[in-house]
């Protein structure tokens, strides 16, 4: 008789700002041998500037901290930190209060690494007992001090689809806009939890994906702040060496620099940082080449790895029994579009999947 599916939430205290915690060895030491009899498990993050990278893309990694932490670090240096960003502009966000100016960190370039970089909040892994499962934080420490980091992970058997949506989700007229996918005006999590509820789900999934005709969009799964969606994000939109340019402009010697001399460095610097990013996954050169003019030459579209679909954990911790849609204090689905949609709307499918 299979095993019904095992649950556990940690808590990691990163050691630096960019820190890559392989969170099998955790898992032993407060579980033990929790999943070792399940063929899969699904690890769930909270936050917005930490999350996990897909199994697949850490197989190519040769499931190496060393080669994840430099995969990662090329969307640190296209996002350095205190280029500019309108979401580090405290005085200007009218949401916080005057103690939260006094600790609210300035980290829109980790917000803009974890979208650029397709980090996930949820990931499945095949054999999970088998390979390290790295947990990617890029806002670590604030003040010098280690940031408490949420995780949970839930092994399981098999999974079973019990429900399918399509989704209608409106949408500006402007080719370059995003659009909160939790604002309660558009009612989407009110049906999912509508659904979780009918069907009893106690340890489940959600995957929100695209749906296959859909282009020039994207998800992710981040903080939906004006500033950090409504001009950061857009700006990378329309300009992928924005903020590159905008900290090779402080550290040229020349001081008479321009912002078109700034762009040039950065489309130099790019070239390194790619670089990296192909000794890291073992590309070619004939490829790197193609790619280094593909990255100069388009928008951040194009290379930003910007997902298709993102997905939820459902779990009964706060009702035994009676699973809800698990999802951070200050994360939100994000849908981001960088060409005009037809008709004003974009269309989702949604998987609603109970765990076994």
């Amino acid at each position: 008789m299979a095993t019904a599916p095992a649950e556990i939430t940690l808590e990691l205290r990163p050691r630096e700002r960019f820190d890559v915690i392989d969170v099998t060895g955790p898992v032993r030491a407060k579980g033990g041998d929790l999943l070792a009899s399940f063929p899969r498990a699904l690890y769930c993050s909270y936050h917005t500037t930490a999350g996990y990278i897909e199994q697949s893309l850490s197989a190519r990694l040769n499931h190496s901290r060393e080669l994840v932490g430099r995969f990662v670090g090329v969307f640190e240096r296209l996002f350095p930190a205190e280029a500019g960003y309108s979401h580090d502009r405290i005085e200007l966000r009218e949401e916080l209060s005057e103690e939260q100016r006094r600790s609210e960190p300035r980290n829109g370039d980790s917000h803009l690494a974890f979208i650029g970089a397709g980090l996930q909040n949820c990931v499945v892994y095949q054999n999970p007992a088998a390979t390290p499962v790295y947990f990617v934080d890029l806002d670590g420490t604030c003040g010098g001090e280690s940031r408490r980091r949420l995780t949970t992970i839930v092994g399981f058997n098999r999974r079973e689809v019990v429900d399918r949506l399509r989704l209608a989700v409106p949408v500006s007229g402007h080719p370059i806009d995003s659009v909160n996918l939790r604002d309660p005006g558009l009612g989407i999590f009110d049906q999912l939890t509508d659904v979780v509820r009918r069907h009893g789900i106690a340890k489940g999934r959600i995957d929100v994906s695209l749906e296959a005709s859909e282009r020039n969009t994207g998800l992710t799964v981040n903080e939906y702040e004006t500033m950090l969606m409504k001009h950061d994000l857009a700006e990378v939109l329309r300009n992928p060496l924005r903020f590159m340019a905008e900290k090779g402009r402080h550290i040229l010697q020349d001081p008479r620099a321009v912002p078109e001399k700034a762009k040039d460095y950065a489309k130099y610097d790019l070239v390194r940082v790619v670089n990296d990013l192909f000794d890291a996954l073992g590309a070619s050169e004939s490829l790197l080449e193609s790619m280094v003019a593909k990255l100069i030459a388009v928008p951040a579209s194009r290379f930003l790895r910007m997902k298709r679909a993102v997905s939820f954990l459902v779990n009964d911790r706060e009702r035994p029994g009676q699973g809800s849609v698990v999802i951070g204090t200050y994360q939100s689905p994000i849908l981001v579009q960088w060409g005009k949609a037809e008709a004003r709307t974009r269309w989702l499918d949604v998987a609603v999947t109970r765990l076994e």
